[in-house]
C-alpha cells in the first residue's frame, strides 16, 4: 500500500509539472505574439528606407540606423507637438479627475431621492456613441468661437467622466463610514472632509484614473483632428499621421521611429504608477 501512495503521488507530481510546463510554454507563446508587433516597429525604426521591403525581412539590422530619431524628430516640429500633447493630456487629465471625484464623492455619501436614477442615467451615458453627439458638440463650439484651440478638448473634461466617475465611487463606497462621520464631529466642513480625508485615501484609485485620462488624450486623435486646424497647435497623433503626406514615398523607417519616441512618455507613466494603478483597479472591485 506505501509503494502504491508513493507511486501515485509521483505520478501526480509529474502530471501537475507537465501541466505548469504547458501552461508556461502557452504563456511565453503568447506573450511572443504580443511583442511581435512592437518588434518589428523597433526592428523597422533602425533600417534604412531601402532595407524595409526586403523579403526574407531582416529582423534584425545590420548596422542599426540609430540616426533614423534624429530625421524623424528634424522631419516635423515635434517638440512643439509635444509641448502641445502634454499641455492637452495634462490640463484635461486633472480637470476631468478633479471633477468626477467631487460628483463621485457624492454619489457615495449623500443619500436623496432620486440618487439611484441619477447615478443609471450617468451610467447610460457611457454607451451612447462618440459620432451621435460629435456633430452637436462641433455646432456648439462653433457657435462660441472655439474651433482652432483647445477649449473644445479641455472644458468638457472639467465636467467629468462618466467612467471615472463610477471608478472613483467604487472607491468611496468602501471607505468607512466611521472616518467621515469622526471628521464631522470635529469641526470638519464637506469640503475640508473631501480634500483632507477622502482624496488621500483614494489616491490609488486617482491615480488609476489619471493613468486612463492622459493615455487616452496622448492617443487622442479624432478630437484634436476635429477642432484644430493650425499646424503649431497640432498634437503628436495628427503630426504622425501626416508623415503619409509630406513625402511622395511613405518612410516608414522615420515613421516607426518617430511612433516609438510619441509611446515613450505614456509608457514611462504607466510603469512608473503600476503599483497605484493595479491597487486602485483592485481595491475598487474592477478586476
Amino acid at each position: 500500500m506505501t509503494t502504491r501512495k508513493i507511486a501515485a503521488g509521483r505520478s501526480a507530481s509529474a502530471g501537475e509539472r507537465t501541466v505548469k510546463a504547458l501552461a508556461f510554454a502557452t504563456l511565453i507563446i503568447l506573450a511572443a505574439l504580443m511583442i511581435l508587433p512592437l518588434y518589428i516597429m523597433v526592428s523597422t525604426a533602425l533600417k534604412t528606407q531601402q532595407d524595409v521591403f526586403l523579403f526574407p525581412p531582416e529582423w534584425v539590422p545590420s548596422p542599426a540606423v540609430w540616426h533614423n530619431f534624429i530625421d524623424a524628430m528634424k522631419a516635423r516640429s515635434f517638440g512643439r507637438y509635444f509641448y502641445n500633447t502634454s499641455m492637452y493630456a495634462v490640463v484635461g487629465t486633472f480637470g476631468e479627475v478633479f471633477s468626477s471625484a467631487f460628483v463621485a464623492y457624492g454619489f457615495s455619501r449623500y443619500r436623496g431621492y432620486g440618487r439611484g436614477a441619477m447615478f443609471l442615467i450617468l451610467l447610460a451615458t457611457m454607451m451612447i456613441p462618440y459620432p451621435v453627439t460629435m456633430i452637436p458638440q462641433f455646432v456648439l463650439f462653433k457657435n462660441l468661437g472655439w474651433i482652432d484651440s483647445y477649449l473644445p478638448l479641455n472644458v468638457p473634461s472639467f465636467l467629468g467622466s462618466a467612467y471615472i466617475i463610477f471608478l472613483l465611487r467604487q472607491f468611496f463606497s468602501s471607505v468607512p463610514v466611521d472616518l467621515f462621520e469622526a471628521a464631522r464631529l470635529d469641526g470638519c466642513s464637506e469640503l475640508r472632509t473631501f480634500w483632507n480625508i477622502a482624496l488621500p485615501l483614494c489616491s490609488p484609485a486617482l491615480a488609476s484614473a489619471a493613468i486612463f485620462g492622459f493615455m487616452y488624450r496622448w492617443n487622442d486623435y479624432l478630437g484634436p483632428l476635429i477642432y484644430l486646424n493650425t499646424d503649431s497647435k497640432f498634437t503628436v497623433s495628427i503630426a504622425l499621421s501626416s508623415f503619409t503626406s509630406m513625402f511622395n514615398i511613405v518612410p516608414w523607417h522615420l515613421l516607426m521611429a518617430a511612433g516609438i519616441v510619441a509611446i515613450l512618455p505614456p509608457t514611462i507613466i504607466f510603469f512608473l504608477a503600476q503599483k497605484y494603478f493595479v491597487q486602485g483597479i483592485v481595491v475598487s472591485g474592477l478586476k
